[in-house]
């Protein structure tokens, strides 16, 4: 596979970013599961999954063969997932929206600079020039 071009990478770069900051503004549903927030384990990291409706949450629910389980959640502000819950994580987290929604409609959030505090980013550079 080639690699994309210069320009292309800007393009796709700026339009993440506005992604990323519609995102940290507009609150999502968090379902509840075990006393806490529905996460999945995948990678080495940790997701908190998340939704930007009922429709949405209600895909998943469908996909897991759980429609018929009460899906309790809560409304979370997305920058307050990224600046709060991923640091309280205690490993490696992201957010993952629409999870259910395949490729084209899913957004993942991993733990990297830029997006999660750069003290939790998994890509940050520690004292010394070593990677975290």
């Amino acid at each position: 596979m080639p690699e994309p071009a210069e320009e292309e990478v800007a393009a796709r770069t700026r339009e993440f970013a506005v992604l990323l900051e519609a995102f940290r503004d507009t609150a999502v549903l968090v379902p509840l599961r075990d006393g806490g927030w529905l996460t999945a384990d995948f990678g080495g990291i940790r997701w908190i999954l998340a939704f930007s409706d009922e429709s949405a949450l209600s895909r998943y629910a469908l996909a897991r063969d759980e429609a018929d389980r009460e899906w309790t959640y809560q409304t979370v502000l997305g920058a307050r997932l990224l600046d709060v819950a991923v640091p309280e994580a205690g490993v490696p987290c992201g957010v993952a929206l629409d999870a259910a929604d395949g490729a084209e409609h899913a957004l993942l959030l991993p733990p990297l600079t830029g997006i999660v505090p750069d003290a939790f980013a998994v890509d940050r550079v520690q004292q010394g020039g070593t990677p975290r």
